[in-house]
């Protein structure tokens, strides 16, 4: 009897996934999803499995046991390269700029691929510059040599060349002032508001509340809780309970 294909309801799908590092046990039957256009955002104290969760959607690091459906279709042994080009982009909490390159050469590593004409390529960077007006201003600056908050924006950036259905976000606020903050939700915001999909990931849990549909929170590698947005607030005991805000 034939497996039935699996819904294409959600963009992303993940579905109990186990993920070791060596032989630690670091993601333990994790299941969540995300919807086309969707803002989801995904809570935790530090080290609960929530970098894992989207390192293992993105195939940085193996699953062995689970698995990850986009669009319908199983990606859990994909490498990410191709996942990429599939439309899914990854912003690690380290943002991994290319620190010697300028501004211009991280965005062109997205922008430089089959099939996207060079007019298309002027449309990405006009829309680039719009939301980021200080690349613009800093294009042939090396990246390495640009403040936290903008690498932060850089990696945003370099991700939007992809024209990617779906944003994996780990941690974009980390270490930023509070006015890069700001610009950071709204770009959030933006991508939203454009159809664009984004699993958050982010220790700012009001940012989170205000910018996601749906949350997730995670404890020693599970899903603990799940619930709209809009159901709970910073002071409500679920908050208190797994993140001690």
């Amino acid at each position: 009897m034939s497996t039935p294909a699996p819904s294409t309801e959600f963009l992303v799908k993940v579905d109990a996934l186990h993920t070791y590092y060596g032989k630690s046990h670091i993601l333990h039957g994790v299941s969540l999803h995300v919807g086309r256009g969707e803002v989801v955002g995904l809570l935790g104290r530090n080290g609960v499995g929530k970098s894992t969760t989207l390192k293992s959607i993105i195939g940085l690091v193996a699953a062995s046991q689970g698995d990850v459906f986009y669009e319908g279709r199983s990606i859990v042994r994909s490498p990410p390269h191709i996942l990429a080009r599939m439309g899914i982009a990854y912003v690690p909490e380290d943002r991994r700029i290319f620190r010697l390159l300028t501004v211009m050469e991280n965005l062109r590593t997205g922008l430089d691929r089959d099939g996207v004409s060079d007019t298309r390529k002027k449309e990405l960077l006009d829309k680039v510059f719009a939301y980021f007006p200080v690349l613009a201003e800093r294009r042939n600056q090396a990246g390495g040599t640009l403040s936290g908050g903008e690498q932060q924006m850089l990696a945003i950036a370099r991700a939007m060349m992809l024209e990617p259905k779906i944003i994996l976000l780990d941690e974009p606020t980390e270490g930023l002032m509070p006015r890069m903050v700001s610009q950071i939700s709204q770009i959030i915001d933006a991508l939203h508001r454009e159809g664009v999909a984004i699993l958050l990931v982010e220790q700012n849990v009001p940012l989170t509340l205000e910018a996601s549909q749906r949350i997730y929170i995670m404890e020693k590698g599970e899903v603990r809780h799940h619930c709209g947005a809009s159901e709970i607030d910073v002071n409500h005991a679920v908050i208190k309970q797994y993140l001690g805000v």
